[in-house]
């Protein structure tokens, strides 16, 4: 592959619903340059983007893979991206890599909720961006009736196009004189455009996000697809002209890591644009997160999983190097001593759990250190081991992704999981009083021990334990108190109803006895555990369960269905208030009603609605709940 200078480069992030045809795109633009000589389908695994085996089985893309096509004068590196919704974070990362996105829609099916998604995705982003209608093979296709579509749903910046610009409408016209001064004091004095001009405010105006073309092309039967490359090459934004460009040509080398490969065989591919200066092969270059230098060996140009090596990168293409000992995705490389920092990724928050074990116990070991391995990977997922509970939970957008990284963990890591059933973090606490004794008396010859106090068990308004002492007289020694308050302590972790922590607890010790030789500290705190579980039990205990609050972000049309789910889920609505054209509503809802609420909220809504969530507070559990949590605890200790 030859050298590029950034002029002649395009990075371009293919978007749009699952089986719009982006991936069928690439191989048609692959067989039209001579790459390959036979159309690959996605039906029969043998694609160019869609190589990782997984992605072969299930037969859709997975991941995020680039696909560089050499077109005349330019190269245009595709950035092919999954159309499900459980992968946003791929959409995210190729998004920061690219100038524009080319949104693909399928004729017959015209604008899907992945469209919608990924509309909003490039908002996010203030990525510039065109919609390519896929024709598929039909001979039939109301395309200005699927304009229309793509204008009431996103704007009247949607302006169809065909290419070369031999027949540039009014509108169009209108929309190329907007972006440029000069181009608009020409079109009201009636001057006709050059055709350097109109090409020049086409650009301008995609790159500032007032023209949204729309072209067409069939790519099953290999037609149409040279125009659109010419389009692309012609129309879209180099990396020196896309809007609030941080790429520049002089300068010292420095790149930004959008991607990461955990290849089990040639180890961790850490895939860049080069922002300024260029890469060369053999540099040495620091990675600003970390504070270390990394060696570039070799680097290379991916296409699908070929590499193709290469002296050196300009600014504005993407590279990708092996074995970057340090280098995740989000890092800024840069020359040591620079200050120069990149936004990292926007990585979603995961809204959907699950609890895993290795099937294997000799495994778990094993499965964390494959887990953070796969975390490299795909940032989007969360690994956590919960201490109250002991589970180990995965966390990601939604039941497809973890199922895939549960997937991957098998077949590259060898480490069988399965899903099991998630528990709650519930606490115990009180609502009434107590007054109690816990005595310690044991006698069986020689030094005996003995611990006597009287405490007085009440609510309190600090999390834990609130402890103090009343004492007079000298019936507890001063040096034994600091004994009862750890005996306390530690029964606060193991509560008396279903053994979970104890939080909100007032002890104030008042009165006890001891004896001058078998007191000791030992006793003293033994006296205090039995103490406590008196006084808990005797105090009207209860159950307490985590209440989270969420943000939900739906389409009005939805409003009712997502509403009448929350009041099922024992959730409340707080409020609602408009937001970017859908309606937020702020709700709060037990942790023990949402473990699935990101599958139901995408079922009830058609994947259009996405939400946040984070833990409120703990409220009591109602009493029927309760009575359970504590009978299946119960029949649990007996086992």
């Amino acid at each position: 592959m030859k050298g590029y200078t950034s002029e002649n480069i395009r990075n371009v992030a293919l978007l749009g619903h699952g089986g719009s045809g982006k991936t069928t795109f690439l191989e048609a633009a692959l067989l039209e340059t001579g790459v390959t000589k036979k159309l690959g389908k996605v039906t029969d695994g043998n694609t160019v983007s869609d190589y990782d085996k997984m992605e072969i089985e299930k037969g859709f893309s997975i991941n995020t893979s680039i696909v560089p096509i050499e077109w005349k004068n330019s190269k245009i590196n595709f950035i092919d991206t999954p159309g499900y919704f459980d992968f946003v974070n791929e959409v995210n990362a190729a998004l920061r890599a690219a100038e524009a996105a080319v949104i693909v829609v399928d004729a017959g099916s015209g604008v899907q909720v992945g469209t919608e998604m990924a509309w909003k995705a490039c908002e996010r982003s203030n990525t510039p961006r065109m919609f390519m209608i896929n024709k598929r093979d039909r001979d039939e296709m109301d395309f200005d009736g699927l304009v229309d579509a793509l204008k009431e749903k996103f704007g009247d910046a949607v302006t169809p196009l065909s290419w070369p610009l031999t027949d540039v409408d009014d509108d169009l016209m209108e929309a190329i004189a907007s972006a440029d001064e000069e181009l608009m004091e020409k079109y009201f004095e009636g001057e006709e455009f050059t055709d350097a001009e109109i090409a020049s405010g086409l650009t301008k105006g995609i790159a500032e996000g007032t023209i949204v073309p729309v072209f067409t092309a069939v790519f099953q039967m290999s037609e149409k697809v040279a125009p659109i490359l010419d389009t692309i090459a012609g129309i879209v934004p180099n990396p020196l002209q896309a809007a609030d460009t941080a790429i520049s040509k002089d300068g010292a080398p420095s790149a930004f890591v959008f991607k990461t490969i955990v290849d089990p065989f040639v180890g961790k591919i850490s895939i860049m644009k080069v922002m300024t200066g260029k890469l060369a092969a053999g540099m040495d270059i620091y990675n600003e997160r970390a504070g270390k230098s990394e060696r570039l060996g070799k680097i290379f140009v991916l296409r699908g999983k070929e590499q193709i090596e290469v002296s050196e990168a300009q600014a504005g293409d993407i590279c990708a190097a092996a074995k970057l000992q340090y280098t995740m995705s989000g890092d800024t490389l840069c020359e040591k001593g620079s200050d120069t920092k990149y936004d990292e990724l926007n990585v979603p928050s995961p809204c959907y759990y699950v609890a895993v074990e290795a099937v294997d116990k000799n495994d778990e070991e094993k499965m964390g250190t494959g887990l953070n391995r796969l975390k490299e990977e795909d940032p989007s997922i969360v690994v956590e081991r919960n201490a109250e509970t002991h589970q180990t939970l995965l966390g990601g957008q939604g039941e497809m992704q973890l199922s895939i990284i549960m997937a991957k963990l098998k077949d590259r890591f060898g480490v069988n999981v399965k899903t099991v059933p998630q528990k709650i973090a519930y606490r115990e606490t009180i609502k009434g009083s107590s007054d109690v004794q816990g005595k310690h008396k044991k006698q069986s010859g020689g030094a005996g021990q003995y611990g006597d106090v009287h405490i007085r068990f009440s609510p309190s308004q600090e999390d834990g334990l609130e402890f103090s002492e009343e004492l007079f007289g000298g019936s507890v020694p001063k040096n034994y108190v600091p004994a009862v308050e750890k005996g306390l302590l530690e029964c606060m972790e193991k509560g008396p109803l279903a053994g979970c922590k104890c939080v909100n607890i007032k002890a104030v010790l008042y009165d006890g006895s001891y004896h001058e030789v078998d007191s000791n500290e030992v006793s003293f705190k033994l006296a205090a555990a039995l103490a406590f579980k008196k006084g808990i039990v005797e105090a009207n205990p209860c159950l307490l369960e985590p209440i989270m609050h969420l943000d939900i972000y739906v389409p009005d049309e939805y409003m009712g269905d997502v509403m009448g789910d929350m009041n099922k889920r024992r959730g409340k609505i707080l409020g609602m208030e408009p937001h970017n054209g859908e309606q937020k509503l702020l709700a709060e809802a037990p942790q023990a009603e949402l473990f699935d609420y990101a599958l139901g909220l995408r079922s009830m809504t058609q994947g259009r609605g996405s939400f946040e969530l984070s833990f409120e507070r703990y409220q009591e559990v109602p009493k029927a709940m309760a009575e359970k949590i504590i009978a299946d605890h119960a029949a649990e200790e007996d086992k």
